[in-house]
């Protein structure tokens, strides 16, 4: 027997990746759906973003989790949700990766976004607004040349507004350094998705704050998978979220994280 010389180990482990890539490794298909694990379906997402996603007693939970639950058990699996950068699912680096099957980040639908990662019909109705303390007056046409400091999330839709609107905000990671950030006066005014500012001000600790009257964007959210690759798994979230607004199950999950539901939210 010929010894195994680094070349030809590097030439048999590069023969044995590729056989387990062929293979798909410790994933498998599921009707019609190959999965990048084995008995899960894997869901990337951006922690926190409550009501969408965040932690509560050691498990995520949330709108999205809820919605992508359904489609788990569609294929007779539990979900597993992987906490990731945010740029790196808008990217697609995620699904490159082969880190998950589908994210679900509270992440509006836009052409840059699209083409990189490939889109679920819309599921959410969203938009930007501003979020200020009350005694603080704040209209869009102050902000750049009024001094008040302005914060978004790095990477999201509500940074992109900011700088369009010519304003230099100061990004943080998430959702939640962001509202510390107000709270501690690190900024004046804060630019967030509507629903999760809607949330922060059920919350008796953010009474002193409120959304300025006058500013919202409107916007969509979807569910992402990875570009041309997952066509399967694409039809069934859109099953999904179809289904779930004709049986009333939309309605039920929005009422549980958000309260009462609009008559525009599913439009």
């Amino acid at each position: 027997m010929r010894p195994i010389t680094p070349s030809r180990l590097s030439a048999a482990t590069a023969v044995a990746a590729l056989l387990l890539a062929a293979c798909g490794g410790a994933g498998e298909t599921v009707q019609g759906v190959r999965l990048v694990g084995k008995g899960v379906l894997t869901t990337c997402t951006h922690l926190p973003y409550a009501p969408f996603q965040f932690q509560r007693g050691g498990a995520v939970v949330g709108f999205d989790v809820d919605l992508i639950d359904l489609v788990a058990r569609r294929l007779r699996l539990r979900q597993k949700v992987v906490d990731t950068d945010f740029t790196a699912i808008t990217s697609g680096r995620v699904f490159a990766g082969g880190d998950c099957d589908v994210a679900a980040a509270g992440m509006t639908i836009n052409r840059h976004r699209a083409s990189a990662v490939d889109f679920s019909r819309p599921y959410f109705n969203s938009g930007q607004v501003l979020m200020a303390r009350k005694a603080v007056r704040v209209t869009p046409s102050g902000i750049g040349s009024g001094g008040l400091r302005v914060g978004v999330v790095a990477g999201t839709t509500g940074q992109e507004y900011a700088r369009a609107e010519g304003w230099v905000p100061k990004a943080y990671e998430n959702s939640v350094t962001e509202l510390d950030a107000l709270r501690t006066g690190q900024v004046d005014v804060l630019v967030q998705d509507d629903p999760v500012v809607r949330y922060w001000l059920t919350d008796q600790a953010n009474a002193d704050f409120a959304i300025v009257p006058g500013v919202r964007t409107r916007e969509q959210y979807g569910f992402a998978v990875r570009k041309g690759a997952s066509p399967a798994l694409l039809r069934l979230i859109d099953q999904v979220i179809a289904q779930t607004r004709s049986d009333g199950a939309y309605r039920r999950i929005y009422e549980k994280w958000m309260g009462p539901m609009p008559p525009d939210a599913t439009r």
